[in-house]
């Protein structure tokens, strides 16, 4: 008989506006926009920037639709792309060094949807436009720094094993060269350079080929082989695609792209971002911490600035007074030797900090400092990389200036190692901070050599053709069922738009990425829903020519076609998975679209269908004919 149960209704209609609610965001156009973003920590973002903003495109003749503060950035919305692509050269070099300027798409979806969670389908970034970055290694960084670490470990281990030495220095081949003093223990010394040279390797990843040691008389040279030189190279590399990754992740991208090209390169793709100036900062940035001991006061270091007599083993620092201050060479310990970050309050004196937790080998040094150096000064250098754009003859030329300054340089009170805090930041520097640190220290710096940002224009056009497609395909579907299967046609064409939004819905709540590929498997979902509701209609019209009443032939025809429906659709399925598990980028935003349609075509063909049929053919209503 044909029946259908109170509670199936129910679920029906839950689903249509659930449905309706969470697809009703992507009614709503997405504003272009240039957003403004602090590029370093002192730069302000207020009213005055706003006004900055505005004279600025006043006097360009660029008309804004508004110009505002939102959230930590100056939102300057436009009517069009063109608008918003000769705003953004405009301001890009008239904010200067200290700002970010970016294209950015600004949703305008109503305040109560944002309230339930309701919000857009992310788009990919051949539909919404994005950016994409190349980066390149400083692969001659990495190995400065890795030779910096033998020296420095080299140093340290004669020390305590009470070998006296007159240097420990690199040479311009990259080698290192050590000289002993006169009836210093020369087996011992090269055991300890040996000792300090593996353990070093060993912490640098995995173990690579051993360093080659030469002893002549009283020195002793260190040369790490060309095998170890390009391991070097690719732990960095390595290491900084993990970093980005992980940064990345901290901004929240939706099915970003990150890899290796050649040697020393990374690719990053962020399409449908909706932070776009903040990705740039954040993933440009190379914020770290060094800790150095404070070798002279500030009498001392303006002494030897004023007659050049620095001593060998010291430099030069200044505090955000200008003040100089000298400080050892020797890193006690840096960025990479930290494994968490997080901001806070100091609990004395109510000052922003950044709580520090380090490694075991940083905690270390940390400890045996401080054992021996209780009363004497700590210095925290604050080291930034600010990546650089200026304009050369026309074309867009990009470097990096690094800047460093003392933020600290307090009295040693007691013992500490692996955990402590850092003051003499602002709330917003301490922030910044932390996040870049928990992020990740860079095995070396990383520079933009190209940056292309997709604008929306041809995102929109692709958008357009792509609903334009799936739209006909509807129309026709509609046109030819209608004709076709008549009343059940009606019944057919319902299910499939409520297919539509079904999937619009759940792609928008889960956070999937609508790419180009996935309009196609959009398309192809509504190709499979076509055939369960063919199969359906078509059994329906065999059980009526072998003399069956209406009503039995429809509850027949239904649950006869189920069996074939489930059968197909779950072979389309397994294909969409295993094009999602193996595929990238543009095959996993196809399966996923494919995936997801077919459920819902499940749904609305097997179960939507007849709840509305038996409605209208229910057993309280006379019935002779179907309009099938």
């Amino acid at each position: 008989m044909l029946e259908f149960p109170r509670w199936k209704y129910a679920l029906i209609l839950v689903v249509v506006l659930l449905s309706a609610l969470y697809a009703l965001p992507n009614a709503y156009q997405m504003d272009p926009s240039v957003q403004v973003a602090k590029a370093r920590a002192s730069a302000v973002i207020d009213d005055a920037l706003v006004q900055r903003v505005q004279s600025q495109l006043q006097e360009a003749g660029i008309a804004a639709r508004s110009v505002a503060i939102e959230g930590d950035h100056v939102i300057a919305r436009f009517d069009d792309a063109d608008q918003q692509a000769a705003a953004s050269d405009l301001l890009r070099p008239a904010l200067g060094e200290d700002y970010t300027t970016a294209l950015n798409l600004v949703s305008t979806t109503p305040a109560w949807l944002d309230r339930l969670s309701a919000k857009p389908m992310s788009l990919g970034l051949d539909l919404q436009g994005g950016v994409h970055f190349m980066m390149q290694v400083d692969q001659a960084a990495a190995l400065d720094r890795r030779l910096d670490a033998y020296v420095d470990a080299i140093r340290l281990d004669l020390r305590e094993e009470r070998v006296t030495y007159t240097s420990v220095t690199r040479r311009p081949d990259h080698s290192i060269e050590v000289v002993l003093a006169q009836g210093a223990d020369v087996d011992k010394a090269r055991g300890i350079v040996t000792s300090a040279a593996s353990g070093i390797a060993g912490a640098g990843g995995t173990m690579g080929a051993a360093p080659i040691i030469n002893v002549a008389g009283n020195r002793i040279s260190l040369r790490l082989p060309d095998s170890e030189f390009a391991r070097i190279a690719a732990d960095a590399i390595e290491q900084n695609r993990n970093v980005i990754a992980n940064r990345i992740n901290a901004i929240g991208v939706a099915e970003p792209v990150l890899q290796r090209q050649g040697d020393d390169r990374l690719i990053i793709q962020l399409p449908g971002l909706q932070d776009t100036a903040e990705a740039k900062r954040l993933i440009g940035a190379a914020a770290t911490l060094e800790f150095r001991a404070v070798t002279g006061d500030e009498l001392q270091a303006a002494a030897a600035v004023a007659d050049g007599t620095i001593p060998a083993d010291s430099r030069i620092y200044y505090n955000d007074a200008g003040q100089p201050l000298l400080l050892s060479r020797r890193i006690l310990v840096a960025g990479e030797d930290l494994v968490n970050a997080v901001p806070g309050t100091d609990s004395r004196t109510g000052l922003p900090s950044v709580n520090i937790t380090l490694n075991a080998a940083g905690g270390k040094r940390m400890l045996d400092h401080t054992l021996e150096n209780v009363g004497n000064r700590l210095g925290i250098v604050y080291v930034e990389r600010i990546p650089t754009v200026t304009l050369v003859d026309g074309e867009e030329v990009r470097s990096a200036r690094t800047t460093e300054r003392v933020i600290s340089s307090s009295t040693i009170q007691g013992v500490f190692g692996r955990e402590f805090q850092t003051t003499g930041l602002s709330r917003d520097e301490a922030a910044s901070l932390a996040r870049q640190l928990k992020a990740g220290a860079l095995a070396a710096p990383m520079d933009f050599v190209e940056e292309r940002v997709i604008g929306p224009s041809l995102g929109k056009e692709n958008v357009e053709r792509g609903i334009t497609a799936v739209g006909l395909a509807f129309v026709f579907t509609l046109i030819f069922f209608m004709l076709y299967y008549r009343m059940f046609g009606l019944v057919t064409s319902a299910a499939l738009l409520l297919n539509l939004v079904i999937v619009v819905a759940v792609m928008s709540v889960f956070g999937a990425t609508m790419t180009l590929p996935g309009f196609a498997g959009l398309a192809l979902s509504i190709g499979l829903s076509v055939d369960a509701n063919v199969l359906i209609n078509e059994r329906i019209r065999e059980e009526l020519k072998a003399g069956v009443p209406p009503r039995t032939a429809i509850a027949s025809g239904y649950d006869k076609a189920s069996s074939s429906i489930f059968d197909a659709n779950i072979t389309g399925m397994l294909a969409g998975v295993a094009l999602y598990a193996f595929g990238t980028g543009p095959l996993q935003g196809f399966a996923i679209t494919l995936v997801v349609g077919i459920l819902a075509s499940m749904f609305t063909a097997l179960t939507v269908t007849r709840g509305i049929v038996t409605l209208i053919y229910g057993p309280r209503k006379k019935l002779k004919t179907l309009a099938i």
